[in-house]
């Protein structure tokens, strides 16, 4: 509790371990390396940054709290720019013209530098992990993206392992997903979204998307990632969703994002009409306790649904935090 209140910012993801028999016991805390250094620990107006020397715990000097800081923002940056490559890497791979694409992905705060790379029997684990979860968040009443790709029999990629496409091109393509877990572990998620069909006569448009839709993405993605996190012992990710619009000829159509009312009947009325999606940015606490990640799925597709002028999502409903 102390690591998370009594620190800032909170250490997280400690590792805490009984040693020893009854009666002579100990307990180890492992701290695993943080990239939010330096760790202050204040007392009134007054605070001080502690560091290892050793086995001793010694108090940094004004230099080495610069040199710190400086570490922390190097560190965003480069989180930044591979959450933008990964983002751009699914964007490239997957999206093709046609309909609207919705592209999620999330790299660790601490990405995995060593041990061995997963097996495929180990990625196939993860991939079929997010079933149970994303059902719990986002019932089946939906198409889930998940459900569309091979997550039985994952190829293998360029450091990373992938669950293909398996609807058939040109007669399902409104229906099309990618997913991928990387060596490092970071995951993505890529599906069409637009003019996805609600009947055997649909024919809106292939920037018309449903909220459902996103909400049952979203969900995939964080299914994705809690099982991920769980293999590879991976605590905060920095995740971006974005939808890629349809590119035809001639002026595009708007991204418009549809709601349902109580009934579950499509319902637009308060749905904007948008040139541009942007994406939507977050840090998530993989290792969260069952509510809490709960909720993170429900405040990620919230945000992604209110950009489109819809104000509450319809499927994922999380049970209240107790008082």
């Amino acid at each position: 509790a102390a690591a998370a209140s009594a620190i800032r910012p909170p250490v997280l993801g400690l590792g805490v371990h009984a040693v020893g028999d009854p009666g002579r016991r100990a307990v180890a805390v492992v701290v695993p390396s943080s990239p939010d250094g330096p760790h202050l620990i204040f007392r009134n107006q007054f605070f001080g940054a502690p560091m290892r020397n050793d086995a001793d715990t010694v108090w940094m000097s004004e230099w080495q709290i610069e040199s710190a800081y400086r570490s922390r923002l190097d560190e965003r940056r480069r989180a930044a720019a591979a959450l933008q490559e990964l983002y751009e890497d699914a964007r490239e791979n997957w999206v093709k013209s046609g309909h609207a694409w919705l592209v999620a992905v999330a790299h660790p705060r601490n990405p995995v530098t060593a041990g061995a790379r997963p097996t495929r029997e180990q990625a196939a684990a993860i991939f079929q992990g997010v079933e149970p979860l994303t059902l719990l968040w986002a019932s089946n009443a939906w198409t889930h993206p998940i459900e569309d790709v091979d997550r039985h029999n994952p190829r293998p990629g360029l450091r990373r392992w992938i669950a293909v496409n398996r609807r058939v091109e040109h007669t399902s393509d409104w229906a099309a997903a990618w997913a991928s877990v990387h060596h490092d572990g970071s995951v993505t998620l890529a599906c069409a979204v637009g003019g996805r069909r609600d009947g055997p006569n649909s024919k809106a448009s292939l920037n018309t998307i449903e909220g459902r839709t996103i909400e049952c993405a979203v969900s995939d993605v964080m299914g994705l990632i809690r099982s991920a996190s769980s293999h590879f012992g991976t605590s905060e990710y920095e995740v971006r969703v974005g939808i890629e619009p349809s590119r035809g000829v001639g002026i595009p159509d708007p991204i418009v994002i549809r709601g349902a009312d109580q009934h579950g009947f499509i319902y637009d009325g308060t749905s904007l009409r948008l040139a541009k999606y942007s994406p939507v940015n977050v840090t998530v606490t993989a290792d969260a306790s069952d509510l809490d990640f709960y909720w993170q799925v429900h405040d990620l597709a919230r945000d992604c649904i209110n950009q489109g002028g819809l104000t509450n999502v319809f499927l994922i409903s999380p049970p209240a935090r107790p008082a």
